[in-house]
């Protein structure tokens, strides 16, 4: 089962990133996300399991990145992540709040084991890292402020037939994203929600042949007529990771194609 990683990074000043379609192409959204902050100067910190995944990942994003291996999924890795950075770049300025996970069939086929494996990687590691973020986001240098990217979905807005636990933990995402938006915004501190679309992965390739004629649905109710693609996710990673963002908290956007646009 695929987990996604974290991003944890440091940011004086972000630039608008160029498109790499080859990296567009190879590499997931999160990634794709972690490139475009890179490219816009920020250093980058990439947390996940899988170490091999974290080396290949800081080959790409070059010199100024670094990974941790961490399971977010556990008690503490949160804190290390956060503290891998910290120690890293001296300080820590915005964080990607990307974790997650998805076991796909009836509602009534769930073990509790998998719910709760699902709502721990999706919504309880999130809600850990901003936790052990807030401290550090809140104190730059004695200047205030800092900037949260909670990863939500199209399953934040819409029920899916097989996907329950998923489809709570990302309803959640937005809410808590709320949350944290209203009680953090007297220290400066930015939290929003990026619902992305349906993103040609590998994870929703499981999903099409998973589930019989979600390709075609999706094409048909898209009005951009295609699969979103990783590159399509680093824009709105690098605006809401900037200045141009600093009156925007609380929001949930969704990058779709204006899938959620459809009613």
């Amino acid at each position: 089962m695929e987990i996604a990683p974290e991003l944890f990074t440091r940011a004086k000043k972000l630039k608008r990133p160029a498109v790499d379609q080859l990296f567009a192409q190879v590499y997931p959204p999160v990634v794709r996300m972690a490139k475009g902050l890179a490219e816009a100067s920020a250093s980058v910190m990439v947390a996940r399991r899988d170490a091999e995944k974290n080396r290949r990942a800081v080959e790409v994003l070059g010199s100024k990145a670094d990974a941790i291996a961490v399971d977010m999924a556990q008690e503490g890795g949160a804190a290390a992540a956060v503290a891998a950075a910290v120690q890293k770049f001296g300080s820590l300025d915005i964080v990607v709040n990307n974790a997650g996970t998805n076991i796909r069939k009836a509602p009534q086929d769930y073990s509790l084991e998998e719910w709760h494996k699902v709502l721990n990687i999706n919504l309880t590691s999130m809600f850990l890292c901003c936790q052990a973020a807030y401290p550090h986001l809140r104190a730059q240098n004695g200047k205030k402020g800092g900037k949260i990217i909670n990863i939500g979905s199209m399953m934040s807005i819409f029920g899916a037939s097989f996907a329950a636990p998923y489809g709570a933990s990302k309803g959640a995402v937005v809410q808590l994203t709320k949350s944290l938006a209203a009680a953090w915004a007297p220290d400066n501190i930015q939290v929003n929600a990026v619902l992305p679309g349906w993103i040609d992965t590998d994870l929703t390739k499981d999903a099409r042949e998973q589930v019989s004629g979600l390709h075609e649905k999706v094409l048909a109710r898209t009005p951009a007529g295609r699969w979103g693609l990783p590159e399509d996710m680093a824009g709105i990673a690098v605006f809401l990771s900037s200045g141009a963002s600093d009156f925007i908290t609380g929001t949930a956007i969704p990058v779709d194609g204006g899938y959620s646009a459809q009613g």
